[in-house]
């Protein structure tokens, strides 16, 4: 079957990311309590799916988002141009002392039974302040803008940033853009954001807006309040309990054509089983599934939902996307960063069961 997504040929940009840019402080292995020092990596969920898709798809991507005038924010920007991201900016002033600044992510990536540790600094984050208005949409998406991609962690941030979402999704639909959103449920922002039915509220008057939703079971749960599927996996790589929700998905947003996510079944800190599935106008898509030795896994939900992107954009056939996108997430979980350093046809050798045999 085709994609049931009406996704225009051409634009100035195939895909557009609406959300805060974050720098990752990562001292590898090393506790941050013991750490001495650290590696830093540009990121945020929707950034890395711009990333993604310009460095190893070859597609022309744009991020709108905050930047401060400071000398964290020129090495973010400097980072965003490495990319091939164009960036849409509302620029912010540091005032030397209090900020506005730009968010910081503190990760260890933990080892064996040890698991990673991710918490974060966004004290007067400048993404925060983003709010409708700040944008010019019909600028941008009168240029022709193919794909528009948001997530909810950008949501949590503040009361605005989630109207701004909502106001950039009107106006891509008003101009033939394809609608994505990822719901990245994250407890610890949304308890310090009005808690859990403030985060069904927001994001629900979100999706409403929204064509291709990526999330797992627990973010149409918790994210959405949705009940539970009544069927129960038997690992978490088993598919059911994902699909035992779309009736009740398609039943609530009926505007949803495309429901994804990938399937982590975690051995230990380096070790994990890997999926994905897609829920496409009622009929149902499995990748296969395969043993990760993982070196760093953030990332690699934004790096499937890449993958599956770019496969939807180009034409592949829904399986094939499906298999794109667990691919390349599965890649992106081999190097260091949120952000991919594979090539297109690592990602398509891969996704044809080729083997990680040294290439001569």
């Amino acid at each position: 079957m085709a994609a049931p997504l009406d996704i225009r040929s051409v634009g100035a940009l195939d895909f557009l990311s609406l959300g805060a840019l974050v720098h990752r402080l990562d001292p590898g292995v090393v506790p941050f309590r013991k750490a001495g020092s650290c590696s830093v990596h540009v990121s945020g969920g929707e950034f890395n799916c711009a990333a993604n898709l310009a460095d190893c798809f070859g597609m022309r991507t744009g991020i709108a988002t905050a930047i401060v005038d400071y000398p964290i924010g020129e090495l973010i920007a400097g980072q965003v141009r490495a990319m091939g991201v164009t960036p849409f900016y509302k620029r912010f002033a540091h005032d030397g002392v209090h900020g506005p600044n730009m968010a910081a992510v503190y990760s260890d990536r933990g080892f064996g039974v040890r698991g990673p540790v991710v918490f974060y600094n966004r004290s007067n984050e400048a993404a925060a302040r983003l709010k409708p208005g700040d944008f010019d949409w019909n600028a941008i998406f009168g240029a022709g803008v193919r794909w528009l991609h948001s997530g909810g962690i950008f949501a949590a941030l503040s009361a605005t940033t989630s109207d701004l979402i909502v106001e950039a999704m009107k106006a891509a639909r008003a101009h033939g853009a394809v609608v994505s959103f990822d719901l990245n449920y994250r407890e610890k922002l949304w308890r310090a954001a009005g808690g859990a039915d403030r985060a069904v509220s927001v994001l629900a008057n979100i999706v409403e807006h929204v064509d291709v939703l990526v999330g797992n079971e627990e973010d149409l749960q918790k994210g959405l309040g949705l009940s539970g599927p009544e069927v129960a996996a038997v690992s978490k790589l088993d598919p059911s309990a994902f699909f035992g929700m779309m009736e009740r998905v398609a039943s609530r947003f009926p505007n949803l054509k495309i429901v994804a996510t990938t399937l982590r079944e975690v051995h230990s800190t380096n070790r994990h089983g890997w999926g994905a599935v897609a829920w496409i106008a009622g009929d149902t898509f499995v990748s296969p599934t395969c043993q990760l030795d993982v070196f760093d896994r953030v990332g690699g939900g934004d790096g499937f939902a890449s993958g599956f992107f770019y496969g939807l954009m180009t034409g592949e056939s829904p399986d094939q996307a499906v298999r794109l996108g667990w691919a390349h997430g599965a890649l992106l979980t081999t190097f260091p960063g949120d952000t991919t350093m594979a090539s297109l046809e690592q990602v398509r050798a891969f996704a044809k069961g080729e083997s990680a045999r040294i290439q001569r």
